[in-house]
């Protein structure tokens, strides 16, 4: 248990000590944590392929995503629209940039899937090596979460300029709690601990990260409906953001939930105006601070 909160604090905190400003390091990072990505991901797959009653298990856990989907990111759509309405939140784009092909970030998104399914593959072949599949994953891990906390950091951004940027917060503050709403619900129609469906609800579209975690603190099903929960997030965003931004950019800005800080950024930049930016980063960064804290807390101390 207290492994399972080292595991996702220590590294993270550690790494936002590290201050970077040289490019060349920062670019090798950030092609580092895709690397990293990919390999956990392919990990994350050759541990379900060992599953006992594998065929029982990948239907339940496609059903079970399915649920965890509709209630997270239905709760989160429903409470942004109410927002959105309540507070409207208007600005222009005045460079008028056609917005980035969501085609290609769909291809980009499918191709995280990929990984998991060759890993799966590669599972399914009896080989000694996949004994060492845990340690594997823990020590992949900690390497990320290092990575991570050096980005977070080395984005200049400080408390100061969170806490006066309110559109971030309120975004962020919304997300958390509808997605944990949505939690509590699917935990009485699965018939799960409701720390365990809350925990599997805070992914927040950090998939590579909630799938590990969920997998090291409940097994690969939990963490493989965790993991389809927070893709199938991203895919779904990008799909939906170009035509809700231009009237309804606080919905737009939550429902990217963590990717709001890079993988969705040039997305609602281009569709709704360089004002975009700022409550984009501090909602990825705020996100991206608070999902590993609170996934391990509810797994472990609830």
């Amino acid at each position: 248990m207290l492994f399972g909160i080292l595991i996702a604090l220590i590294p993270l905190f550690a790494g936002y000590l590290i201050k970077l400003s040289n490019k060349t390091w920062l670019s090798w990072i950030n092609q580092s944590l895709s690397l990293i990505i990919y390999l956990i991901l392919f990990l994350m797959g050759s541990e379900l392929a060992q599953l006992d009653d594998l065929l029982s298990h990948l239907t339940m856990i496609i059903s079970s995503t399915l649920l965890l989907f509709i209630c997270t990111f239905g709760f989160n759509m429903i409470f942004l629209l109410v927002l959105d309405i309540v507070l409207p939140w208007r600005n222009s784009n005045p460079n008028n940039q056609s917005l980035t092909s969501r085609f290609k970030m769909i291809l980009e998104s499918l191709r995280i899937c990929l990984a998991l399914i060759l890993g799966f593959i590669c599972g399914l072949m009896p080989l000694s090596i996949w004994q060492y599949n845990d340690l594997a994953s823990k020590v992949t891990l900690v390497i990320l979460l290092v990575l991570v906390g050096i980005q977070l950091r080395s984005n200049h951004i400080t408390i100061k300029q969170i806490l006066i940027n309110k559109v971030g917060m309120l975004t962020t503050l919304t997300v958390v709690f509808s997605a944990l709403l949505g939690g509590v619900v699917v935990s009485y129609l699965l018939s799960l601990p409701i720390n365990t469906s809350m925990a599997m609800s805070s992914g927040f579209g950090w998939y590579s990260l909630s799938g590990v975690l969920m997998t090291e603190a409940q097994g690969p099903i939990i963490g493989g409906i965790s993991f389809l929960n927070d893709i199938m997030r991203e895919l779904c965003a990008i799909i939906l953001i170009p035509s809700l931004i231009k009237r309804y950019k606080l919905t737009s800005l939550g429902l990217c939930g963590a990717t709001s800080m890079d993988f969705t950024l040039p997305m609602l930049q281009k569709g709704g105006g360089i004002m975009m930016v700022p409550p984009a980063i501090v909602q990825g960064f705020l996100l991206t601070l608070i999902m590993p804290i609170l996934m391990s807390l509810l797994n472990y101390y609830f």
